[in-house]
């Protein structure tokens, strides 16, 4: 299952995607963690060091990882014609959650007894030349070759704000859980995200943080309504962790921790669409080729979409194995 995680930028979003990591880990699932926000701050959350030296950012291997996903796929003439929205297909290769392939190990390492890959920070080098979402292409074409299935966790920490919809990545999860604040600020971002994914099918949760009281519950229920799942308190605990301490998952406060069992909940009731998984990679890979890719590359990539090929527990049957 492959969850998102958004919100308003000081929301907690980071702080909530690495407590449901640490939790899934915990329950004994195999569990995959991507930072993908610009500030790169989810191995702190999770107890790491500030600097993860161990694994190499997804954006600075990208070109292996295209070349390794485009295994035999006769639509993919070469890795150089792999753009970030670049389908699978017959002969591609499928990613498990937890499995050994060379992209995870050039970048994936342990961090606080989770497994954590990284786009990589906004250098200086990048400044006035380049874009983030450049980066985040390499989560893009991860998710739209990852295989997972019931049992089996990616957990995302997406940048803040909307502007995850600057592509499709989006659309690449099963669940999404916004993280919102008892503000008006925190609020509107809510509506912004509400607004645009409605359109597209995202199954959307919120969870409210940083709760003090019945009045600010009662102000989520007001603006969020029905998408409200549950709320954080203000929390000792990750207070502490804010300071560099994290401590173990059961010194969490039992209501906090219930939320986290909530959250888990949510994501198992959660029924896998891989049908409208595939129909949206087909439709923000056509739409992209058509925007710049086709004249970048300079072929109509487009005919990387194959029709008979849809993602699924069926594909593997389909696809080149690892």
């Amino acid at each position: 299952m492959k969850i998102a995680f958004v919100g308003k930028g000081g929301s907690g979003k980071t702080t909530l995607a690495a407590l449901h990591a640490r939790h899934l880990t915990a329950e004994g699932h195999p569990v995959l963690a991507i930072d993908a926000d610009i500030n790169q701050h989810l191995a702190v959350a999770l107890g790491g060091p500030a600097a993860v030296s161990a694994a190499r950012p997804l954006s600075e291997h990208l070109p292996a990882i295209k070349e390794y996903l485009r295994g035999d796929n006769p639509r993919v003439a070469s890795a150089a014609q792999m753009v970030k929205t670049t389908p699978p297909g017959r002969g591609s290769r499928l990613l498990r959650v937890a499995e050994e392939n060379p992209i995870y190990a050039e970048c994936v390492t342990t961090v606080g007894g989770v497994r954590l890959a990284a786009t990589g920070e906004f250098s200086a080098e990048d400044l006035g030349v380049a874009c983030y979402h450049a980066k985040v292409g390499a989560v893009e074409l991860l998710l739209n070759h990852l295989l997972d299935g019931p049992g089996e966790y990616v957990v995302v920490d997406m940048t803040a704000g909307a502007d995850s919809f600057a592509s499709g990545l989006f659309t690449r999860f099963d669940r999404t859980f916004l993280v919102c604040e008892p503000t008006v600020r925190s609020v509107s971002v809510y509506r912004q995200y509400a607004g645009y994914a409605r359109d597209y099918g995202v199954a959307l949760s919120v969870i409210g943080n940083k709760v003090e009281d019945a009045a600010d519950v009662a102000f989520l229920h007001e603006h969020v309504g029905a998408d409200l799942l549950a709320w954080m308190s203000r929390s000792a605990y990750v207070r502490r962790a804010e300071r560099g301490a994290v401590g173990p998952l059961h010194d969490l406060e039992n209501a906090n921790r219930a939320v986290l069992g909530l959250m888990a909940d949510a994501v198992d009731g959660t029924t896998q669409d891989w049908a409208a998984f595939t129909r949206w990679a087909h439709e923000f890979h056509r739409r992209n080729a058509e925007a710049w890719a086709n004249e970048r590359t300079g072929v109509d990539l487009t005919t990387q979409i194959d029709p008979d090929f849809q993602m699924g527990p069926a594909a593997l049957a389909g696809t080149t194995a690892g």
